[in-house]
């Protein structure tokens, strides 16, 4: 049975940077939760950011992938150089997703760590720019395919060809 890694706050936990969660209600996930498929993983809790922590985002929205190669920083609203921290997390997302053999993720969608289609500007002024956070550019690097909470009936179509 393939595993699924996903945001452990799109599966209730507190985690974000706020200290909420972004629980999501779809009925795939709570399926493929049932079946017991889903990793639940925070990439910025295991990295070694605080819940709650300040707000960061990727300097000039210019997307992990710039963060990966050491083009860009992961920086808070005051300034504080986080980077370090997204990077231990991507890598540990990276290690938890090998480790239990998942070739897909489900994460939050806008996070500098999990975005898959946008990301913050870096301006902290919540317009967005199109890009990945940093965990998602280097699972994508690794052949793991990353869908976002929005786009769950395309991750379905993707798992079913997985098992195929």
């Amino acid at each position: 049975m393939q595993t699924i890694l996903v945001s452990a706050c799109l599966m209730g936990r507190k985690v974000r940077f706020d200290g909420r969660a972004k629980t999501s209600s779809d009925a795939c996930l709570a399926r493929w939760r049932e079946e017991g498929r889903l990793v639940s993983f925070c990439p910025e809790v295991s990295g070694g950011l605080p819940v709650p922590r300040p707000a960061a985002e990727i300097e000039g929205g210019a997307g992990g992938a710039a963060v990966l190669d050491g083009e860009a920083r992961v920086l808070t609203a005051d300034g504080a150089d986080v980077t370090e921290e997204f990077l231990a997390g991507a890598r540990a997302a990276l290690a938890a997703a090998r480790s239990h053999g998942a070739r897909m993720a489900v994460l939050k969608e806008g996070s500098p760590s999990c975005g898959a289609l946008s990301v913050y500007d870096g301006t902290f002024t919540g317009r967005r720019a199109p890009g990945q956070g940093v965990t998602t550019a280097l699972l994508e690097r690794h052949g793991i395919r990353v869908f976002t909470e929005d786009r769950l009936p395309e991750a379905a179509a993707y798992l079913r060809t997985l098992e195929t």
